[in-house]
């Protein structure tokens, strides 16, 4: 079939949804499938589907690999993609030009590219895993769920992180301005006040908006007024999620819109199984958001601009300040140097990049605190409490951290101990 055209015959005879996972029963022939959404026993993605799509990408892969020129002189240059690469009407200056040699002649630079690659793609297995379950019953252990979320999205903080460590170190040891003149790097330092003021207004915007509304619901319900508080529909987001199909929010657009042709193909040439998943409310895929969700994200998004400005900045000024013009000839890590230029502590990259570690950690752990309650109340089946408890502060103290600890927190108490003890003297004892 696959020489001959009929690649439709690799996707004849499906597994059934009474299809009982590990046996013959209700299974069918097919290899390569379209059918989306999850196996009804399993929770997670049908194996054909998996197969089809390592299949495809695998092709892709196979294209773009003659695509660049490597040991063996087919495929592009990547010296004259970069050469060629000016901006339209050479207003951004000399482009990529430079950037072939600058990146060849330092390991800091490429080392920074995967590392920014690596984390990014880290990122996403923390976001794929639960939404997108590839293997089979691990949607209902939500432990390991949680523990997988919160472990992959730890490492690629700290992956991300070094990214901005090792571009540092390389504009302290490789950058050669000569060879860079007018291309995008000298561009980026040229203005480099505008771009750091404006990652220093983001933060600062966020962080008062975002802390001014949760603060002024906190007192609306310390009053006892929970009518007056300041809830935001996130509704551009829940627009998109319409477009991919769920129905619940009522904007019938795209996907959600059952007279469209898209939704009626959707019905029967490509993925029928997707929208009853999407509209299906016990698994992760395109959570319900409101208020709470819409607060939350800029709590996180204020987490993640402050850290990349602090990240971004000790990367910029790591050849130079105002303060410091010689700053590289200190190299990456230096101390203070002395009373006398008005004061150099706590300013070397290194510094920046210790700082950024703080602000990445507490952002990662605003943002796994999220994901937890939100899936708490789904697999309780109690999406309410969220909704109701996450648009003031004391709601997450109070209905989230403190709900779920304090039974583990007086498994010892002076008034003696409950079945959990055990567990509450191992997380003591996982802290000293």
């Amino acid at each position: 079939p696959l020489f001959t055209g009929q690649w439709n015959l690799y996707a004849q005879n499906p597994d059934s949804s009474s299809h009982l996972f590990g046996t013959s029963q209700g299974a069918g022939t097919a290899i390569l499938t379209l059918l989306g959404g999850f196996h009804p026993q399993t929770q997670s993605l049908w194996l054909t589907d998996i197969a089809h799509h390592h299949l495809a990408i695998a092709f892709i892969f196979l294209v773009a690999g003659h695509m660049y020129r490597t040991n063996f002189g087919i495929g592009h240059s990547m010296k004259d993609l970069l050469e060629a690469h000016i901006p339209p009407g050479g207003r951004l200056g000399r482009g990529h030009k430079g950037l072939y040699d600058t990146i060849n002649n330092s390991i800091h630079f490429q080392l920074g590219l995967a590392l920014a690659s690596l984390g990014v793609i880290t990122s996403l297995v923390a976001q794929h895993m639960y939404s997108l379950p590839a293997y089979a019953f691990i949607a209902q252990d939500f432990t390991t769920q949680a523990a997988l979320y919160t472990h992959h999205q730890y490492i690629a903080g700290f992956i991300m992180t070094g990214a901005f460590a090792h571009g540092a170190i390389f504009f302290i040891r490789d950058y050669n301005p000569e060879q860079n003149e007018d291309n995008v790097l000298a561009r980026v330092l040229d203005h480099k006040e505008a771009i750091i003021s404006h990652l220093s207004w983001a933060s600062l915007f966020l962080g008062f908006h975002t802390l001014g509304l949760y603060v002024h619901n906190d007192v609306m319900l310390a009053f006892g007024t929970p009518e007056k508080q300041i809830l935001i529909e996130p509704i551009f987001a829940q627009w998109i999620q319409s477009a991919h199909g769920k129905t619940s929010y009522g904007f019938g657009v795209l996907l959600s819109s059952t007279s469209g042709p898209a939704f009626n193909a959707g019905r029967s040439i490509w993925l029928p199984g997707w929208l009853n998943a999407i509209n299906e409310n016990s698994n992760s895929l395109f959570l319900t958001i409101g208020p709470g969700d819409f607060l939350v994200h800029h709590a996180i998004a204020l987490g993640l601009h402050t850290t990349t400005l602090i990240l971004v900045k000790g990367a910029l000024d790591a050849r130079g300040s105002k303060l410091m013009p010689d700053k590289k000839d200190f190299g990456y890590s230096f101390p203070c140097d002395g009373p006398g230029r008005g004061g150099t502590c706590d300013i070397s990259a290194w510094d920046a990049f210790y700082l950024a570690v703080f602000w990445m950690l507490n952002t990662i752990g605003w943002v796994t605190f999220y994901w937890h309650w939100k899936h708490i109340t789904l697999w309780q089946g109690n999406v309410s409490q969220f909704n109701e408890s996450s648009t003031y502060l004391m709601g997450w103290l109070r209905d989230y951290l403190w709900l779920n600890s304090s039974q583990l927190i007086n498994g010892y108490n002076p008034f003696g101990m409950n079945s959990l003890s055990v567990w509450a003297w191992m997380f003591l004892f996982g802290h000293l």
